[in-house]
């Protein structure tokens, strides 16, 4: 017997969010800017140059980030 899964009410800025939309966000004291490459529930992954991931210490060019740590540029 499995439960069926609830549906979570998505809010009004996740609802906005598209691919390939430029955010901005600030990790390890650098503000960076990327496109959105996928939306999940809690977060986003995004794209970002290889300066960038190099400047952040981030091991590739995509990166997860909480819809609470990014802003819409």
């Amino acid at each position: 017997m499995s439960f069926p899964r609830r549906e979570k009410k998505v809010s009004d800025f996740v609802a906005a969010r598209q691919i390939d939309e430029e955010i901005s966000f600030v990790r390890n004291d650098h503000k960076v800017v990327g496109k959105i490459h996928k939306i999940l529930e809690n977060s986003v992954i995004v794209k970002l140059s290889k300066e960038d991931a190099e400047l952040i210490g981030a091991p590739s060019e995509l990166t997860v980030v909480s819809h609470k740590k990014y802003s819409v540029v």
